[in-house]
């Protein structure tokens, strides 16, 4: 059984990411990296502390979101 950081989870989505064709639209390299996030939940979420994986790619793909611009931050309606 193979154990991972965290930390080598997120750059295993970052490497992904890196190696998309620039051109590739936001959206589908969101949802290409969340589902690479929901195959390594389910392969690997009994090598965690309950809940850790999740917690941390739940908060990865938020701030992906962000990143690529598919959300707002600061909420406008939370404003």
């Amino acid at each position: 059984m193979t154990h991972r950081t965290l930390a080598e989870v997120g750059l295993c989505l970052t490497v992904l990411q890196e190696d998309m064709d620039p051109l590739t639209p936001k959206q589908d390299q969101f949802d290409a990296i969340e589902s690479t996030a929901i195959a390594i939940l389910d392969s690997e979420f009994e090598q965690y502390i309950p809940g850790a994986l999740q917690e941390y790619l739940q908060t990865y793909l938020y701030l992906k979101q962000m990143e690529l611009g598919l959300i707002q931050f600061p909420d406008p309606l939370e404003a």
